[in-house]
């Protein structure tokens, strides 16, 4: 395996503008001095040769990050993770792992190019500003990430000439640094008592009273008064009361991926897009919807429709310092492979959420159209508890009557349903949403 990333190395090297006037002039020079008997020729024209050889191998051979000039690359991002279309500061540090003079001849050597993914780097690209020390180069510049996701940044490029200028080598330096991008999010006007009155008296459901309490996970500094050991046994792991004043109910906000890109033609003849505006418009607005429950004191956790959900280890998040561990759920989320996949999934989603969800949870769905199979589903988890849905509308013709069915049967088994346009701006979607189910 060494030998063949030798190999590899030794095929990245070229000759400059000196080296190809060099081999030039010993090609001509050794036939010469052959054909007029000249060795002294031959031997000019030979060491011309040699010399480009012994620096095409010296360079192809050579590793930037080991021997007696070894070179590490620092690379740090602030912030890190990144939000979606909001700036960070990349700071990059090349320096010698040892002070020595075959560390610092290669930094003098060396120009540096920096790799990251386009969604990082946009279409402007990169500008760094560079400064160079004896025993280090820094870079600074900053990144706009244009997508959600996680994008690669690195590795380092490398190219360097020998001594005498003749050749020149990239070499990738170091590793790269994967850098998470969260979603959007927006602070949404979320008024937790106005939502327990909605409940009242659309289901009819006993509001919840001061002795009621929802519970939650011990947390290091919780009162140990308010353990329930009852739970605690059942469940293997402490459990604590939350504020019972406050009787607040916990949250799940369900995300259909059916919404994210990859969605093919159904067998059954449901017709489906491409994506809807490519699926993040949703995605921010339940990110948004989640955070802004979890900032009002709610139990919140963030769930995308799964074929096979867990729910187990789906834990709520219940302080604001737990922000981030629901947005961290929002980096990885993709789309189903196919509608049917969708189907399925948003329809186990919602029977696991059946047998799951806890006393007075509420569950807030952002949906798109399903089939009929999965409407059902839906369907029986409005009838057994509060559940808020906003409907994403598909671009282009034919998927009205989908979107019809499943608003009309979601909201006769009792779910409160909005029905808004894909990049509609999340706070006037969330209204439209609270408007019909006040």
């Amino acid at each position: 395996m060494r030998w063949r990333d030798t190999l590899a190395r030794i095929s990245r090297v070229r000759l400059t503008p000196r080296g190809i006037g060099a081999a030039c002039l010993g090609g001509v020079l050794v036939p010469l001095g052959l054909v007029l008997t000249l060795p002294d020729v031959v031997g000019l024209g030979g060491a011309a040769l040699l010399v480009v050889a012994v620096a095409w191998v010296g360079i192809g051979t050579q590793r930037l990050e080991s021997g007696r000039g070894a070179l590490h690359v620092t690379r740090a991002v602030t912030p890190n993770p990144v939000v979606r279309d909001r700036t960070a500061d990349v700071s990059l540090l090349v320096a010698a792992h040892q002070a020595s003079g075959a560390a610092y001849e290669r930094l003098s050597r060396l120009r540096l190019s920096e790799q990251a993914a386009h969604e990082l780097a946009g279409h402007q690209g990169i500008h760094a500003r560079v400064s160079a020390r004896a025993d280090r180069i820094t870079v600074h510049y900053s990144l706009t990430p244009a997508r959600r996701g996680r994008w690669s940044l690195g590795p380092l490029l490398t190219t360097r000439t020998d001594v005498f200028g003749l050749v020149r080598a990239t070499q990738p330096l170091g590793s790269a640094t994967h850098v998470p991008v969260w979603p959007r999010t927006v602070e949404l006007a979320v008024r937790t008592r106005s939502v327990g009155d909605v409940d009242h008296s659309a289901t009819g459901a006993r509001l919840q009273s001061s002795d009621d309490s929802v519970l939650r996970e011990y947390v290091a500094g919780d009162d140990p008064r308010r353990v329930h050991w009852a739970s605690a046994a059942r469940r293997g792991q402490l459990m604590v009361r939350a504020d019972e004043s406050a009787g607040v109910r916990p949250v799940t906000v369900v995300l259909d991926r059916s919404l994210l890109p990859h969605w093919q033609e159904s067998g059954s003849g449901l017709r489906r897009p491409a994506a809807v505006d490519d699926g993040e418009w949703a995605v921010e607005l339940a990110a948004s919807i989640a955070t802004s429950f979890l900032d009002a004191g709610h139990p919140t956790r963030l769930l995308p429709t799964a074929v096979t959900p867990h729910l187990e280890g789906l834990r709520f998040a219940t302080t604001r310092a737990s922000r981030s561990a629901l947005l961290d759920a929002c980096v990885d989320i993709r789309g189903h492979r196919g509608a049917a996949e969708g189907h399925q999934a948003t329809g186990t989603t919602a029977r696991a959420l059946r047998l799951g969800r806890t006393a007075g949870e509420i569950v807030i769905a952002v949906l798109g159209p399903h089939d009929p199979d999965a409407r059902h589903d839906l369907a029986a988890l409005g009838v057994e508890g509060t559940c808020w849905a906003l409907l994403v509308s598909p671009r282009g013709a034919g998927f009205q009557h989908e979107l019809d069915e499943t608003a009309a049967e979601l909201r006769a088994s009792g779910w409160h349903v909005s029905i808004s346009d894909a990049r509609t701006d999340p706070e006037r979607a969330w209204a439209l949403l609270a408007e019909r189910a006040l």
